[in-house]
């Protein structure tokens, strides 16, 4: 039978991501996972039917955990429309999302274990378009530059330098990144019209 204390699932599930990252989804066992949440053996197969339904509530806890709180939502809303703007909340995207190290390596672990699991597939699947979805309404909403695919194309490029941050952190210093995503947001975005590059 699956308990129901949810601080006690989320506190499982969070020791899930940190053992994802540090050793990878073939280290990923109820017993790691006992051991990083310094609980009784045998208290993660409570929690959990199996290995797979810990595998994707990881994953979504990811996604809930890299979610912005409302007071930095309230303030990216009361934010300027123009490019500069849209530079400084990217950066600060980067940044949030860097700093949810363990996260974000335990997500790359989880799409690769994915391939060989068209369950997980499926479910990181939906997750990830509804967060391209949610990321492209709030755009779109938000009245600032570029079009919907400006969103997923900087959505590609910003994970992949969130990747060499996180993997690779001496291949850029701070400020090349800066001026990395500076750079991406202009050449995406395209002039302050808000048309992008193509349609120039």
């Amino acid at each position: 039978m699956v308990r129901r204390n949810d601080q006690r699932r989320a506190a499982l599930v969070d020791a899930a991501i940190e053992v994802l990252a540090a050793q990878g989804a073939r280290g990923l066992t109820f017993r790691a996972v006992d051991v990083e949440a310094a609980v009784p053996a045998g208290t993660a197969s409570n929690y959990f039917a199996n290995r797979d339904d810990l595998l994707t509530q990881a994953g979504a806890r990811v996604y809930e955990r890299l979610h912005p709180d409302e007071a930095t939502v309230a303030r990216q809303r009361a934010a300027g429309r123009d490019r500069d703007t849209y530079v400084l909340l990217m950066r600060e995207l980067v940044d949030r999302v860097a700093s949810f190290r363990t996260g974000y390596l335990a997500l790359l672990e989880l799409r690769l274990e994915a391939t060989r699991r068209p369950e997980l597939r499926a479910v990181l699947t939906e997750r990830v378009r509804e967060d391209v979805a949610a990321n492209v309404a709030y755009h779109e909403a938000s009245g600032l530059p570029g079009d919907a695919t400006a969103v997923k194309l900087l959505i590609l490029t910003l994970n992949w330098l969130i990747v060499e941050q996180l993997t690779l952190p001496d291949v850029f210093t701070p400020a090349e990144r800066d001026e990395l995503v500076a750079a991406a947001v202009e050449r995406i975005v395209g002039p302050e019209t808000g048309t992008p590059d193509g349609g120039r």
